[in-house]
């Protein structure tokens, strides 16, 4: 019977190991969970393997209950896998931060040493560098694999003007994906303008498996629920793959049954389907269950056969080895100045909306359901939705930020930072973006069903019953024409304004100004 609480399973699972019987030990993350892209050896040796569940780092922001259960889960299986495999291991629960638990080891074991692989996350790759400070010949800190990119050759490139579609160009070019020769596979790089249909109303969306809990998992869902009751999110319904052998099944349903018709409907929303075509693939890939390179060699694989069109493929590989890839990029290049960024000076406290899904704008409300509910929703809802709003209503970008890191499955700092920041809300000041993705209420109507269901209309632009996107939208252009009017691409937008009669321009003042003085927020 364990002692431990809450680690009953991991007990049972793994025999603790005799620390002062080895010699070299490595370090595994909770991202890093996948030993064929550790260095060969690591799998010919079998050193002694050490996992650490920090409370620290669990409590550090309320992190969505079903995403500390998805890291701890699929670690704790990893572990256990890694002791069938015959590694000695070292599984540890700590108060503390990884950098207290393994200086307390190194202290006690002073004849181990120690590898690491460096971590994604600035916070942590600190505490590594502080542990390689302290022990120098003890440490050794290998590169991260788990990216196809190599960062160091292109971080001096970010700069205003860089844009990803340079870098995806180049990484076409590097990894062959879809090349023609030296041509894109079609003629063009990318097939955008066939990738923004609307959801019929009549379609098939095949569902996704869901993966049953096991003992494991189950004992993890009681740790949390025990531990971190007041932290964002629900918990009931955790139905994640945890284990690479579920993540690749996951894998092989998204190419044979969403792949193709991923493409055209890959900026759709609607309500009541969070998911439609997309793959929420990203989860398994940002803690290494999956590598990004096995994953597009399965696109590339399904258009080679016919089963998949171009565009879908395309598109689906450009959101990997150009978007993913590039936001970490950009990351390693602008840390860690850039999470002060705020070019408009928004200092507005988060919405009180993000927290409890509660407002009578039905957009708002189905973007955020699916996050409080499952940590998830795609990339539109994110962006034109969710970013968009937090812009027009002049919330503070770093409290969107750190909404969206504790908030999504899939969100580390590396890559949600470079997108929140960077991207959605131009916090940057346009060194990721090239201008500011705001939009008014025609957009959301466009590309959704939700304006039909709404208790706002979408027709009325200012005033009490109009959708509150079309006046917080030329609101919010008026404010910042001096940033649309540098920008080639969006100056018009301003001319627009200006053409309004002044008793117009007074009502979209008037309205986004009771709009937002009025809107609950979160303190």
């Amino acid at each position: 019977m364990s002692k431990r609480p809450f680690l009953s399973q991991i007990d049972q699972h793994i025999e603790k190991p005799e620390l002062g019987n080895a010699k070299k030990a490595v370090f595994i993350l909770h991202d890093q969970l996948n030993l064929d892209y550790w260095p060969d050896w690591v799998k010919e040796e079998k050193p002694l393997l050490i996992f650490i569940e920090s409370k620290a780092k669990g409590s550090s922001l309320p992190y969505h209950k079903k995403k500390l259960v998805y890291v701890l889960s699929s670690m704790r299986h990893f572990a256990i896998e890694c002791a069938e495999a015959g590694f000695p291991v070292y599984y540890h629960s700590t108060e503390k931060w990884y950098e207290d638990a393994l200086t307390e080891i190194l202290e006690q074991q002073d004849h181990l040493s120690l590898f690491m692989m460096e971590a994604s996350e600035w916070d942590t790759r600190e505490q590594q560098h502080r542990i390689k400070n302290e022990f120098e010949r003890r440490i050794e800190v290998i590169p991260n694999n788990f990216f196809l990119a190599n960062a160091n050759e292109y971080k001096d490139k970010i700069a205003p003007g860089y844009r990803m579609e340079y870098f995806y160009r180049d990484m076409r070019r590097m990894t062959g994906y879809l090349m023609d020769g030296t041509e894109p596979e079609g003629g063009e790089w990318n097939y955008d303008e066939e990738n923004r249909k609307k959801l019929p109303r009549k379609i098939n969306i095949p569902s996704i498996a869901s993966t049953e809990t096991d003992e494991i998992t189950e004992e993890v869902i009681e740790l949390i629920a025990a531990n971190y009751s007041d932290h964002f999110g629900e918990i009931d319904g955790f139905d994640l793959a945890v284990t690479r052998r579920q993540a690749l099944y996951r894998l092989n349903e998204f190419i044979d049954e969403r792949l193709d018709e991923f493409g055209p409907y890959e900026d759709a929303m609607a309500t009541g389907k969070d998911v439609i075509f997309h793959s929420q693939l990203s989860i398994y890939m940002n803690n290494g269950l999956l590598h990004p390179k096995e994953v597009c060699d399965k696109a590339q694989e399904a258009y080679d056969a016919g089963n998949a069109r171009l565009n879908s493929v395309e598109g689906f590989i450009r959101q990997i080895i150009g978007w993913r890839e590039f936001v970490r990029v950009y990351y390693e290049a602008m840390m860690p100045d850039v999470r002060d960024k705020n070019y408009f000076g928004f200092n507005k406290a988060l919405p009180d909306l993000y927290w409890s899904g509660e407002t009578k704008m039905h957009c708002m409300s189905e973007c955020v359901r699916p996050v409080i509910k499952d940590g998830y929703s795609h990339h539109i809802p994110r962006l034109m939705v969710l970013s968009n709003f937090s812009n027009l209503t002049h919330t503070d970008p770093r409290k969107l930020n750190e909404w969206f890191w504790f908030g999504y499955l899939d969100a580390y700092e590396w890559v949600v930072l470079p997108n929140v920041l960077g991207m959605s809300t131009f916090a940057d000041g346009g060194v990721l973006a090239s201008k500011p993705y705001v939009a008014g209420g025609n957009y959301i109507n466009k590309m959704s069903d939700y304006c039909k269901s709404c208790s706002y209309s979408i027709k009325e632009k200012t005033g009490d019953k109009a959708c509150p996107f079309n006046y917080l939208y030329w609101n919010f252009i008026d404010q910042q024409r001096e940033t649309f009017l540098e920008n080639g691409r969006a100056n018009f937008m301003v001319n627009m304004f200006d053409k309004k009669d002044d008793e117009e321009k007074k009502a979209i003042r008037e309205s986004s100004e009771k709009f937002i003085n009025n809107l609950k927020r979160y303190d």
